[in-house]
């Protein structure tokens, strides 16, 4: 199965996973104001359902299949960087845990690791925040913010409110199902070892997915950073680009030789 893409620049690969639901253009509009002069190849990444790319595997373990085949293929034989928002991070540790010979440096940014919600720890809201911050956000948007985010002002609301609503839609109809029956991997439990350079960057205040369950995580990873940012949620690299911007450039320098 063929995806969609958007490929920038030259040199080692790197492989970027979205967000659940959204597309290649948000990874890039969080990552390209890092990686836009680090001389490495940019595959930003539309997961089957996502952005242009069509529906494809009924679960999981059939989307990161279809992933791995596609990064073997655009990346050639040497290991690649790979790189994961949310789900994003969810697909990205699991290719790890299970192609590790592949992967030359991993990059997890508010990443999911138990995919039940049920199952995830998850912060309290803060009541701070600015007054009215979520009047300029469409209301089928306020709970979801409401949840995601820690920094809690609306010049960032409706900036995150606007790289959602511009995302190209994918496939709903096939995301709610893959969703509702075949969202979780096979191996989420397994436990297994990567050596090779990590960062695990979370939000404080991310109301999605956590920064704890990502913290217990970590003993998978012998050569990681753990980084949880104050006044940062789900769209961390929106909500603290400046902060965000230092760690990816931390990891680079132990990722590319």
């Amino acid at each position: 199965m063929d995806l969609g893409a958007d490929v920038r620049g030259d040199g080692p690969t790197i492989v970027c996973l979205p967000w659940y639901s959204l597309d290649a253009a948000v990874s890039a509009a969080a990552l390209e104001p890092v990686l836009a002069m680090s001389g490495l190849r940019r595959i930003y990444v539309d997961p089957p359902g996502h952005g242009r790319t069509p529906a494809g595997p009924s679960d999981a373990d059939g989307v990161l299949k279809v992933i791995e085949a596609y990064a073997d293929r655009v990346a050639g034989p040497n290991p690649y960087l790979l790189a994961g928002f949310s789900y994003g991070g969810y697909l990205a540790a699991a290719l790890t845990r299970r192609r590790p010979d592949r992967i030359g440096g991993l990059l997890l940014v508010c990443p999911g690791t138990r995919v039940r919600p049920g199952d995830r720890e998850l912060p309290v809201p803060p009541a701070e925040a600015e007054p009215g911050w979520l009047d300029g956000v469409p209301p089928e948007l306020r709970k979801h913010l409401h949840s995601a985010l820690g920094n809690r002002t609306a010049r960032t609301a409706n900036r995150i409110a606007g790289l959602l609503a511009a995302a190209a839609p994918g496939d709903p109809q096939y995301l709610a199902s893959l969703r509702a029956n075949g969202y979780r991997l096979s191996d989420e439990d397994s436990r297994f070892g990567y050596a090779g350079p990590t960062a695990v960057i979370t939000g404080r205040q991310d109301g999605i997915a956590g920064y704890v369950d990502q913290f217990r995580a970590l003993a998978a990873y012998a050569n990681a950073t753990y980084t949880v940012l104050d006044k940062a949620g789900h769209y961390l690299p929106f909500e603290q680009p400046d902060a965000f911007g230092v760690l990816v450039r931390e990891w680079l320098s132990r990722s590319v030789k």
